[in-house]
């Protein structure tokens, strides 16, 4: 809220002026608190300074799979691990940064950030949901999920990079970047073998995406699924996890969160749709998972107990989404043997 302006009183002038001695009325030390107050300027750093910095080179990749990038030290030590590999540079040996396990094109679009802030492809305009720049290198129908890898390889090495506004701009690139079915599989076998299992901001959106897109699952990629299933259980787990509370949200009437507005419906009534009855209901329904704990301590985690209640519904298991029914078989089939 704003201050208030008042009015000053201002006292009468005294009829006999006083002389006062130069430096009477000033306090001892005050020079020096009125120094101490005053905000310490910003320190400028012209770009012909950062120029004149020395030469670091930064080593990606190994054998015929290499490249190097000739990068200003002043430049390139705004992130912290490249500041600390620097600061352990020996007076006269090489000025280099290895990065053997490093993606080439990612380290090239860093070095691009830390120049400019950004990196391509570019928002066309400053609008939130402004699209990106067309990308010749990426094919029109990206079933290898290579326009969305491209931020995704971005986004963990700005991670390792110690890089957050990077990883925030590559995260907000990712959403603006059209795929296809198998596409998004590519890229959630990536964050889920490359993230940090804490990494809520790149992986929640993953499982969310495939909590919702029964349709594609059925019609466009269901074997890539499974695979991805058998292969990553906690994406298994997020996606089962995110099903369930849209469900007991549905059943408490508070309506959805978002979720299934997305997706198509997980059941079209009178189509084909409807998976036939397998081994894994009856696994499910006779709680015969709880048995796997012996075998797999992770197959509980996996299968929560509010499953069993939900295939045991009198609506019956094809009345469950496709993700769910396809991420639970998977489950089943590689953890008990169920068919």
């Amino acid at each position: 809220m704003a201050d208030i302006e008042q009015q000053t009183p201002v006292e009468e002038t005294p009829t006999n002026d006083v002389e006062m001695n130069e430096g009477a009325g000033d306090a001892p030390g005050g020079d020096v608190e009125l120094t101490q107050m005053e905000p310490e300027a910003p320190k400028l750093v012209l770009f012909a300074e950062l120029m004149k910095s020395p030469i670091v080179e930064v080593i990606v990749g190994s054998g015929e799979n290499r490249a190097t990038y000739s990068a200003h030290q002043a430049v390139i030590i705004k992130s912290p691990e490249f500041a600390k590999q620097v600061d352990a540079f020996s007076a006269g040996g090489p000025r280099q940064i290895l990065f053997p396990d490093c993606d080439i094109e990612a380290m090239g679009s860093v070095i691009e950030y830390l120049y400019t802030g950004e990196y391509f492809p570019k928002r066309t305009s400053s609008a939130r949901d402004a699209p990106l720049e067309k990308d010749p290198r990426q094919p029109s129908a990206d079933d290898d999920g290579l326009g969305l890898l491209v931020h995704a390889r971005i986004y963990t090495l700005a991670d390792r990079l110690q890089l957050p506004e990077l990883k925030s701009l590559a995260h907000s690139k990712i959403h603006r970047t059209a795929s296809t079915a198998k596409g998004e599989l590519a890229y959630a076998r990536y964050v889920y073998k490359e993230s940090s299992p804490g990494d809520a901001t790149i992986r929640k959106p993953v499982a969310a995406f495939w909590a919702t897109r029964s349709f594609s699952l059925r019609h466009d990629a269901e074997p890539e699924f499974k695979a991805m299933c058998l292969e990553f259980p906690q994406f298994s787990y997020d996606v089962l996890q995110l099903v369930l509370d849209q469900q007991e949200k549905s059943r408490r009437g508070g309506g959805d969160d978002g979720l299934s507005s997305r997706g198509g419906p997980s059941v079209v009534p009178g189509s084909t749709r409807k998976r036939a009855r397998l081994g894994w209901v009856d696994w499910l329904r006779d709680g015969r998972w709880e048995n796997a704990k012996l075998a797999a301590p992770s197959v509980p985690a996996l299968v929560p107990p509010a499953l069993h209640v939900c295939v045991s519904d009198a609506s019956g298991p094809e009345a469950l989404p496709d993700a769910l029914q396809i991420a639970v078989e998977g489950i089943a089939h590689r953890y008990c043997g169920i068919a």
